[in-house]
């Protein structure tokens, strides 16, 4: 996938090429926190714009669960976060328990630049139906992503390695606008990295089974409360 790569570099310089971040967290998550200030047309920052709607219903971004449930939980994830992987088999439990919550997946790269890669091959699967697959296989691989293992997770997953190639390279567009949606999401809101997790009214970063499940209840008791 020599041309993916050199795209997914291609994107990374094009998605960082902005002004510089100051010696705090956000220096962690180099090079990609600000990932959208040089698209055109957009207005980041503190006084950015929350939209609601995009954030909850964007038509471009993966979601399982059902579809309609009462509670929906919007997660931004990197597929290079330590705390992404280990939070994601407890909510993926949980949302197949209880069976009333809707997941939506904001891929946020935001921690190097193979976050990008991962996040543009996951997206592609999707357009085979396939991004849970390459979703789950991704947060179940250990350690920091190098190229190598993220193209060998995708594959073992059983993706159709050439129709995901035909997708990248056909759906380049829509998936790099995706991407600067879901930062300019997460830049409204003011994000500081990843994991972050919407759960109706609350915000919350990692957790275990017992506590996702704790935010779900006071969600649907916040939403129910005159």
């Amino acid at each position: 996938m020599a041309a993916s790569e050199a795209r997914a570099a291609a994107t990374q310089k094009q998605l960082t090429r902005t002004k510089p971040m100051q010696q705090d967290r956000r220096r962690i998550i180099a090079g990609l926190a600000v990932l959208l200030a040089a698209a055109p047309g957009l207005a980041l920052g503190q006084g950015s714009e929350i939209d609601v709607e995009a954030i909850l219903n964007d038509p471009e971004a993966p979601a399982s669960g059902n579809p309609k449930g009462d509670v929906t939980i919007v997660a931004f994830l990197d597929y290079n976060c330590p705390f992404c992987k280990k939070a994601a088999p407890d909510l993926a439990r949980l949302v197949k328990e209880d069976g009333r919550i809707r997941l939506v997946y904001k891929d946020w790269p935001v921690i190097a630049e193979t976050s990008v890669y991962a996040a543009q091959l996951a997206l592609a699967a999707a357009y085979q139906g396939a991004y849970a697959k390459a979703h789950d296989a991704l947060m179940a691989t250990r350690g920091r992503l190098g190229r190598e293992q993220i193209g060998a997770a995708v594959k073992a997953a059983g993706i159709d390695m050439a129709r995901l190639e035909t997708d990248l390279n056909a759906r380049s567009a829509s998936i790099t606008a995706l991407l600067r949606r879901n930062m300019a999401q997460a830049e409204s809101l003011g994000l500081q990295g990843t994991p972050t997790y919407l759960i109706g009214p609350f915000r919350t970063s990692t957790q275990d089974y017992a506590g996702f499940k704790q935010v779900v209840a006071d969600a649907r008791k916040k939403q129910t409360s005159p």
